[in-house]
């Protein structure tokens, strides 16, 4: 059951109307299904869209944004939780413990920053929490692509890129990740050992 998740996206809004329509739209979700939203506690981009939109449904949004983020006035000041840290570094681990699972929005190198770290954590059996990509207007699929093309090269094990659900309707993919049921991680032998 998820009860909290954690929403990597962008700080900026982009260029067609359709990303801040699916993260309201999401945000929306998030409050009605009763998951708290864990996410960077900007108040700009799809960040603040998101967050202003679980909270104006009755819903719960926790941030977590470093200080110097916060001096420079970019941290959403109506959150039901604000926790000001000090490194980004801290800020990922604590949204990370903070969560029980984890979704891509569209967004730009934080957010693939993000959702990558905390997959290859699920990969290396640091946490066995679900993530996925909301795929909004195809947004991920060239990525998504690259990946499977590593699979085929031989740098990324079907299980490990399997382990990201993707999905174009939120409401498949909230379920899809309330019924994920993570891999066994085997032990990591790189082809040196072998």
């Amino acid at each position: 059951m998820i009860r909290s998740l954690c929403v990597f996206c962008g700080s900026n809004s982009g260029n067609d109307p359709i990303y801040a329509n699916a993260a309201r739209d999401f945000g929306v979700l998030l409050a009605k299904s009763d998951i708290t939203l864990v996410y960077g506690g900007g108040h700009v981009g799809l960040m603040g869209i998101v967050a202003d939109a679980v909270l104006d449904n009755d819903g719960k949004a926790i941030g977590v944004i470093p200080r110097m983020l916060w001096d420079r006035e970019v941290g959403h000041r109506n959150l039901t939780e604000l926790h000001v840290v000090e490194t980004m570094h801290e800020r990922k681990a604590m949204m990370a413990s903070l969560s029980d699972a984890f979704v891509a929005l569209p967004g730009g190198l934080g957010t693939l920053e993000e959702i990558f770290e905390v997959w290859t954590w699920a990969q290396l059996g640091i946490h066995r929490k679900p993530l996925g990509f909301l795929d909004v207007l195809g947004f991920y699929a060239p990525l998504l692509s690259s990946l499977d093309r590593s699979v085929d090269a031989g740098f990324i094990r079907a299980q490990h890129r399997s382990m990201a659900i993707v999905d174009v309707d939120p409401a498949s993919l909230l379920r899809r990740l309330s019924e994920y049921s993570p891999p066994v991680v085997e032990k990591w032998i790189s082809t040196a050992e072998t």
